[in-house]
């Protein structure tokens, strides 16, 4: 069987038939930006010019319920009002090749919000009496450092005593894991089978199981390796969809869901051009995960991913072929075979700072548009803006673009990482998908054994 992959040029919208699409989304929790909440002033030095800028924590509202506090970890990046945030891993973002990005872990979850007793972080600092503004400030303060090389100091006195402890006595705490995700988020196979497995991982207690909508009807179950039925997992649990042999051949989804405190040090990418940040606490908050398997009875049965590759400055496109036959695809004018039983990775490149989409399609009616922004470094410049419009005044906005002063750290839910709690169906979960760019480029093909590892 051979089907067909186009990617187009680059695209300014979306297209009809995408636009329903979500972007690509490893798993985890889905927010959207409020604003710049608790924060004081700091002084940041470039090519011998002062600039005074805000500095501090930043609020985002969880989709389905929950709220998260972020500090930037991209300081020359402006963020954008309402700028929509994905849950990432590192290496999805500049803090990949950061060698310091373990130190930045360390400052989080030695200063505040996580240590809210100001004045014993104070004393620990050596520094004079913090507010909760001046706290973050510093904290702030030092991150930049670590994620920006930046010459920056806190204006206020006791923040930057503190700024200059946690700079010195940071270490370096790995990567933390996914609040949620499911690896490998693509599978294929015969129909007539168990196809996957899918294995979940969550720091949540347990996590609901969504069927696809359309279960009943096509009698497609969702099931352990011994075939029985699954409504809630663990981590490490394996997922299976068992498909009937006489279904018509097809594709379908699953989305697994929860309620649990998101990781301290989770990078947040945006879904559009906007600052990089890094979370500094978490509610108890909704996060969710989807995967996808597509069967036949005969043929070419690709599963399609992708992923941000800020190594390689581009972007992974995986297809694996559990059919019998060869699946054959053509990219941007360039024709790629995938023989019966492996799999490849074309990995696209794409600008820094580029917007990329592209839709590929395949036998029985397959179709996965891949959209997204490659963000994968940070960017020296002295215009910094906090929030609002790309490129705008200096200044944190609230949601409406009237200035905001600090607020209290008694002000909403108690952010501090508390753990999971037990599983509740919340929010449907991202589609499948991520994209890519067209016009002539080079594509670079490799083999992998493991297609369906993310981060």
């Amino acid at each position: 069987m051979t089907s067909g992959l186009v990617a187009g040029g680059f695209i300014t919208g979306a297209s009809a038939a995408a636009a329903d699409e979500a972007p690509q989304h490893q798993g985890g929790a889905a927010a959207t930006l409020n604003g710049l909440t608790t924060f004081d002033q700091a002084v940041l030095r470039v090519d011998g010019e002062r600039q005074e800028v805000p500095a501090g924590l930043f609020e985002m509202t969880v989709d389905g319920g929950g709220t998260l506090k972020t500090y930037c970890v991209d300081l020359h990046n402006p963020t954008q009002e309402k700028a929509r945030y994905l849950e990432a891993s590192w290496d999805q973002t500049s803090l990949g090749g950061n060698k310091d990005a373990g130190r930045i872990r360390w400052i989080l979850q030695h200063s505040y919000p996580q240590v809210d007793d100001l004045v014993g972080l104070a004393k620990a600092a050596g520094a004079g009496p913090l507010t909760a503004g001046t706290a973050a400030a510093g904290t702030q303060v030092a991150i930049w450092r670590y994620s920006d090389n930046a010459q920056v100091q806190a204006l206020d006195p006791a923040a930057e005593k503190l700024a200059d402890w946690l700079e010195k006595q940071a270490g370096n705490i790995p990567e933390p894991g996914a609040s949620l995700s499911l690896r490998p988020s693509a599978v294929s196979g015969p129909a007539g089978t168990r196809i996957g497995p899918v294995t979940v991982r969550t720091d949540a207690d347990r996590v609901t199981v969504a069927p696809p909508a359309d279960a009943a009807a096509s009698g497609i179950r969702i099931t352990d390796v011994k075939g029985r039925p699954v409504v809630s997992a663990t981590d490490g649990s394996r997922l299976y969809f068992d498909v009937p042999a006489q279904a018509a051949d097809g594709s379908a989804a699953l989305t697994v869901q929860a309620t649990t405190s998101v990781p301290v040090g989770r990078a947040f990418a945006g879904v559009t051009k906007s600052q990089t940040q890094i979370l500094a606490g978490s509610s108890q908050s909704a996060v969710s995960a989807t995967a996808a398997a597509t069967w036949a009875t005969a043929g070419a049965i690709p599963a399609l991913s992708a992923r941000k590759n800020c190594a390689e400055g581009g972007v992974d496109v995986t297809t694996t072929n559990k059919g019998d036959a060869p699946f054959t695809f053509e990219l941007t004018g360039r024709t790629h075979t995938v023989p019966a039983g492996e799999s490849r990775t074309v990995t696209v490149p794409v600008a820094e700072d580029q917007a990329y989409e592209f839709t590929i399609t395949g036998p029985a009616g397959l179709r996965k548009t891949f959209r997204g922004v490659l963000d994968c470094r940070t960017t020296g410049s002295t215009a910094v803006a906090m929030t609002g419009p790309q490129g705008s005044r200096p200044s944190p906005l609230s949601v409406d673009g009237t200035s905001s002063g600090p607020v209290s750290a008694d002000d909403g839910p108690d952010l501090a990482e508390t753990g999971a709690s037990g599983a509740t169906p919340m929010i449907a979960g991202t589609a499948l998908a991520m994209l890519v760019i067209g016009g002539a480029a080079v594509f670079l093909l490799r083999k992998k054994k493991d297609p369906g590892a993310e981060g």
